[in-house]
């Protein structure tokens, strides 16, 4: 196994098991986070945010890994993000209270990294499938 795909598992890890230094121990100190779809980008231990953002909204959250591409320096990962959401989900726009509702959320990561760091994180998440399985879209007044 390539050496930057063991640093994107222990990450993915880290965020398993919510343990928010090891999660922001993997990146460089200039590292980032980039959650695109919410259009927020996390620096230095506000990195570890997304992790508890997530803990929070989905206490039994789970990572199913499918597929790692890599190359040299960047890593991209097809996953899907899995959970019941039982507590409040912060989002720049707003928090979403608990639904109770089960996702199944699509999502690609792309990594750069560098010396065996993460450089920079963007992290797609499919957000209208993601609002969808909660509810909220069918509360949209369009």
């Amino acid at each position: 196994m390539d050496t930057n795909e063991r640093v994107i598992r222990a990450l993915y890890q880290a965020a398993e098991v919510q343990d928010v230094n090891a999660f922001v121990s993997l990146f460089a100190d200039s590292g980032y986070f980039y959650d695109v779809s919410a259009g927020r980008k996390y620096h230095g231990n506000e990195i570890g945010r997304t992790v508890e953002i997530y803990a929070t909204a989905f206490p039994d959250m789970h990572r199913e890994l499918y597929d790692f591409y890599v190359s040299g320096d960047v890593v991209v990962v097809e996953l899907s993000l899995n959970g019941t959401h039982k507590g409040p989900l912060a989002l720049p726009v707003g928090t979403i209270p608990p639904t109770g509702k089960e996702i199944h959320v699509p999502c690609c990561d792309v990594f750069h990294l560098k010396d065996g760091k993460v450089q920079s994180f963007h992290c797609y998440t499919a957000a209208t499938i993601l609002l969808g399985q909660l509810g909220i879209l069918t509360k949209l007044d369009v």
